[in-house]
């Protein structure tokens, strides 16, 4: 970083990440990180008070790539049976994209997301209240039999476990694993319409 360059979270976040894939979440310090920046380490703790509010912020900004990714389906123009298909399939890649693009990442997160109750609470909040908007669409268009949208969506967060919690990532690359995700999604569809 140039001397000049104006120090932000988001820099400090973008080199706590490259930090962390270098030397993994036991060896990664702050140190290591304002030496990256090019900065004294009392300057990261300026924008982040400890070490934990640090992982516990690059934790939070990778969980929210994929709420982010994820927020379009639930506004689409489209039925919601195929958004709440979409929104599923999309998690499941999202998840299984950083398990395989960045193996070595992934490991590091997972451990981050165990340390980081809040930032994973509040993730898992947002994907159940998107799951939940597009539950409430289907309930009001008559596609869905949702008396509790909510509680349909966090039945469906739950179902659908397997195909987006990091502790079954290694699963994720079995040659059936896209055939068995389409028959849970298949099963939960059905018990969401009208009888």
């Amino acid at each position: 970083m140039a001397p000049t360059e104006t120090l932000t979270a988001e820099r400090i976040l973008e080199a706590t990440e490259e930090v962390l894939r270098r030397h993994g979440p036991a060896k990664a310090t702050v140190v290591d990180v304002a030496r990256a920046l090019g900065v004294s380490h009392g300057s990261v703790y300026r924008h982040f008070r400890t070490k934990a509010a640090l992982r516990e912020a690059v934790t939070k900004r990778w969980l929210d790539r994929t709420s982010e990714r994820l927020a379009g389906f639930v506004t689409e123009d489209r039925d919601p049976e195929t958004r709440l298909r979409d929104w599923l399939a999309a998690l499941f890649e999202a998840k299984r994209h950083k398990a395989g693009y960045d193996p070595e990442l992934f490991a590091t997160y997972t451990v981050l997301a165990d340390e980081s109750g809040a930032a994973v609470a509040d993730h898992v909040t947002d994907l159940t209240v998107q799951l939940a908007r597009i539950i409430a669409t289907g309930a009001e268009s008559g596609d869905f039999a949702a008396p509790d949208p909510t509680a349909s969506a966090r039945a469906v967060f739950q179902a659908t476990g397997r195909f987006h919690d990091p502790c079954y990532a290694r699963e994720w690359q079995h040659p059936d694993i896209e055939t068995e995700f389409e028959a849970v999604v298949d099963l939960l569809i059905r018990g969401l319409r009208p009888q």
